[in-house]
């Protein structure tokens, strides 16, 4: 799924916004344009962009589709606790390994701007070599969350696509995980 480009490695992204009311057309979406700005400007290529409601069925078969295509998917919305917010438990039924640390980190790092940070459901896990990320679905939330766990992002995609041989050598050069 990594392609070469140069002498690194352009890791092909997915960015989702999960919303009701955006995959109607009744709600402008910001996260997810800032989130494939953000991405861009850091190097990777976002080849989907998709708005899709918050429906566990609809969400389950576009982490699949995108999963097939990109190294990253970061969807956004549908994280906190209302009866919609449902794309945490559709991400749980795609992924194979759950890793803790990212939605853990995120959450600390909410709870230090809002105290609603707490109900916060963000995850992150893999399926197959696809890294998938849920952030919050507020803009700033958003960028918040994945700029906080970006440091991780590249040897995390690194050791899923099988090409880390030495994770002290690789470590060194993303910095400390």
């Amino acid at each position: 799924m990594p392609k070469k480009k140069g002498k690194g490695t352009v890791f092909p992204a997915a960015v989702i916004t999960v919303s009701d009311k955006g995959s109607k057309g009744e709600r402008e979406d910001t996260s997810g344009p800032a989130l494939k700005k953000f991405l861009e400007e850091r190097g990777f290529g976002v080849a989907r962009y998709e708005i899709v409601p918050d429906e566990i069925d609809a969400i389950c078969g576009i982490l699949r589709e995108c999963s097939s295509e990109c190294s990253l998917i970061v969807t956004t919305g549908g994280t906190g606790v209302s009866p919609r917010d449902v794309t945490p438990d559709a991400t749980r039924q795609v992924i194979e390994t759950e890793i803790p640390g990212f939605g853990e980190h995120m959450r600390a790092v909410s709870i230090r701007k809002t105290p609603h940070g707490i109900i916060s459901r963000a995850l992150a896990g893999t399926v197959g070599q696809t890294l998938i990320i849920n952030v919050p679905g507020s803009k700033k939330g958003a960028l918040e969350c994945l700029e906080a766990v970006f440091p991780a992002i590249p040897h995390t995609l690194e050791l899923i696509a099988g090409r880390v041989q030495d994770c002290a050598e690789e470590i060194s050069k993303h910095g400390e995980v």
